[in-house]
């Protein structure tokens, strides 16, 4: 086959494509007679294919010219794919223990090849709504969250480094567009793609479009989000992008990477765990009232930002090189202190308020999640919803009022009553 034209790949023609590159067949010992290949993308914009041999093993993921799931009626440029590679190496060298190792990159053929996460790792999304409790979750994700985020950033770069960084990334327009639409316009405004669980939530979805103090504040998130290059953030950080095992966390599918707000990432993470703890009540049964669950998705949420805070902070206390605030000039503890606090505290508040966009979208927009959607009852469903899109609601208007995430669990806890 010829590698150096584009085609989307299925099983007969990736086997062809293995064979023909080294970096890959040598991987399964140049064996191909036993070869297992399953696609298993079950996104919305790629192929995703598992590839299992008696020497060895990895994941092969091809980016498409358009959206999967919506199909050629919706293009979508397939260099995202380079993005994405790019910021699997980045972040696999800034945490490696989180970020699974890249084998093969081809520009041409948008495909990234990398370490198959055997299982019992699943998608944390689907072990949220099994109830399943992950003891060392927040400990990972915020090793995660802290490293990449930090060790990208002005707080341990040169702004010549950084603006280097940016500039590269600023390829990545398309999907940084296709967040913005879908993240800060569409459940704005009618929009084809918008969907509900109607009718019990026309109200609410109408009042979302209707409600002037939420159009003010969405407009100020995207506006942080198309100016402020932050950090090389993964830019899709849901429940979706994590992969689990009681003793391994491993963040995957990167390829809306740019240089863009801190808390857009912590925001999407703690917004999809709040999305899974609205959706427990839809999940229980007689068995299982999933009341301790509940409680225990409320401590991740808290331990993620404090022990991502703890860590952050410790990164920066060991940091000379930054140049967002010159060691010269910050030179006094109770000044270092002082800018600390005030930094953790505005990343505190762009967490809630992207967190909030991010639930509101999952909810009234485009692409809902398998929390909600694999609840049967209609009714029950939209009552799940309800309470979730009423507190993103408050959380996105009022985010400056909060002063701790413990703040932010009360107030979550006192929807849910």
């Amino acid at each position: 086959m010829d590698l150096t034209q584009f085609r989307p790949l299925d099983d007969k023609l990736l086997v062809e494509y293995i064979k023909a590159t080294p970096a890959l067949s040598s991987l399964l010992g140049n064996q191909f007679d036993d070869l297992t290949i399953k696609e298993v993308g079950d996104g919305n914009l790629n192929y995703v294919y598992i590839v299992l041999g008696a020497a060895g093993s990895f994941v092969v993921k091809q980016a498409l010219p358009y959206i999967r799931c919506i199909g050629e009626s919706w293009p979508m440029t397939k260099e995202r794919a380079y993005f994405e590679a790019r910021t699997l190496k980045e972040h696999g060298g800034l945490c490696p223990e989180h970020v699974p190792e890249v084998y093969h990159f081809d520009v041409n053929m948008s495909l990234i090849a990398m370490r198959y996460l055997k299982p019992p790792h699943i998608i944390l999304r689907k072990g949220l709504i099994a109830g399943i409790e992950y003891p060392l979750l927040a400990e990972h994700i915020s090793e995660y969250m802290a490293k990449t985020l930090f060790k990208t950033s002005l707080l341990y770069h040169s702004t010549t480094e950084h603006r280097k960084a940016v500039a590269e990334f600023c390829g990545n327009v398309e999907l940084c567009r296709l967040t913005e639409q879908v993240v800060f316009s569409d459940p704005y405004k009618i929009s084809e793609y918008n969907r509900w669980t109607s009718p019990y939530l026309d109200q609410e979805a109408e009042a979302v479009r209707e409600d002037n103090l939420l159009k003010l504040e969405v407009a100020e998130l995207k506006s942080m989000f198309c100016e402020r290059a932050q950090a090389l953030i993964h830019g899709d950080l849901h429940t979706g992008s994590v992969m689990v095992t009681n003793d391994s966390t491993q963040v995957i599918d990167p390829e809306f990477a740019f240089y863009g707000p801190m808390g857009f990432d912590i925001g999407a993470f703690i917004g999809n765990l709040i999305l899974a703890f609205f959706a427990q009540d839809g999940h229980a049964d007689q068995e299982n009232d999933r009341q301790l669950y509940k409680q225990w998705i409320l401590k991740t949420i808290e331990d993620t930002w404090n022990l991502f805070q703890n860590k952050f902070i410790k990164l920066w206390n060991e940091s000379k090189n930054g140049e967002a605030y010159l060691e010269e000039i910050y030179n006094k503890p109770e000044l270092r202190n002082l800018v600390q606090e005030k930094y953790m505290t505005d990343l505190l508040h762009d967490t809630l308020g992207f967190g909030a966009a991010k639930m509101i979208r999952r909810i009234v927009g485009v692409a809902h999640v398998e929390d909600f959607e694999s609840i049967q009852d209609n009714a029950k469903r939209a009552e799940c919803e309800r309470r979730a899109l009423g507190l993103a609601k408050e959380l996105l208007k009022k985010r400056r009022e909060f002063k701790s995430i413990s703040q932010v669990v009360a107030a979550i806890k006192e929807v849910a009553h």
